[in-house]
């Protein structure tokens, strides 16, 4: 099984940006717990802050893996390009918050994602992305 971390905006600062929202742990880190975790499953990761890139590395996934956990960061609330991207493929994706959106700004709660993903999983820390693993390998039972 593959699934793909896909990373939007600001993510690549994880671990020292606001620390009191997003906690002090790396992807780097986060990504090492989850193959020790799941050595079943070939983790990929990607993190941009390019909105096009974001939906090119979404298209690339369908027919590779079998799943994609996906923070969007605040494309979350703005990116209908992206909430298209993600309905026109055909590999599942589970939208994932580091923080909970909805006890964010008005303006952060939101997700345009929420009504075309199989799920959304929010303020969980990066335990979030853990929980998007789960809900995607028990699609899969």
């Amino acid at each position: 099984m593959e699934i793909l971390i896909l990373n939007g905006p600001n993510l690549n600062l994880q671990g020292r940006r606001d620390a009191d929202v997003y906690g002090t742990q790396t992807f780097d880190e986060l990504l090492e717990r989850l193959r020790k975790t799941y050595p079943q499953v070939a983790f990929g990761y990607f993190q941009s802050n390019v909105e096009g890139e974001l939906i090119d590395a979404l298209q690339r996934a369908e027919g590779r893996c079998d799943g994609v956990v996906l923070n969007a960061g605040g494309y979350t609330h703005t990116s209908v390009a992206l909430r298209d991207a993600v309905s026109a493929v055909a590999v599942p994706v589970v939208e994932v918050h580091i923080s909970s959106i909805l006890a964010r700004e008005e303006f952060r709660r939101v997700s345009l994602l929420a009504p075309v993903v199989v799920g959304s999983i929010m303020g969980f820390g990066l335990e979030s992305y853990r929980l998007g693993v789960e809900a995607l390998l028990g699609r899969r039972k």
